[in-house]
């Protein structure tokens, strides 16, 4: 059974950065595709940015340049780093952990972007 727990959400000002990091609990977590997705109110959950199992990343069109998506196999974890943030950034964040038909989901982590 895969569990995946998001840290490091919070309240940060226009231009500020974060870090938010996934924790994997579980088997195998290398062999995982990783991705963080958001989802602001009203609004469809979209994917964020991916990191395959063998470290190739994806991202969106709107964070390209500013988040930058990584993954530590020793310690189970997938980070994303986000800068340059922008109130259109706020939302709710989730991690992801997918493999053949098996995906996992965080419980999200809130991120605000307000001055």
């Amino acid at each position: 059974q895969v569990q995946l727990a998001e840290l490091g959400g919070g309240l940060v000002q226009p231009g500020g950065s974060l870090r938010l990091s996934c924790v994997f609990s579980g088997l195998a977590f290398s062999i995982y595709d990783m991705g963080w997705y958001r989802q602001a109110p009203g609004k469809q959950r979209e994917l964020v940015a991916a990191i395959s199992s063998f470290d190739s990343t994806n991202y969106a069109d709107s964070v390209k340049g500013r988040f930058t998506i990584s993954r530590d196999n020793d310690k189970h974890t997938v980070y994303l780093r986000m800068n340059s943030l922008k109130p259109e950034d706020t939302a709710v964040y989730y991690c992801n952990a997918g493999r053949l038909r098996l995906s996992y989901w965080g419980q999200g982590t809130q991120v605000t972007v307000s001055s």
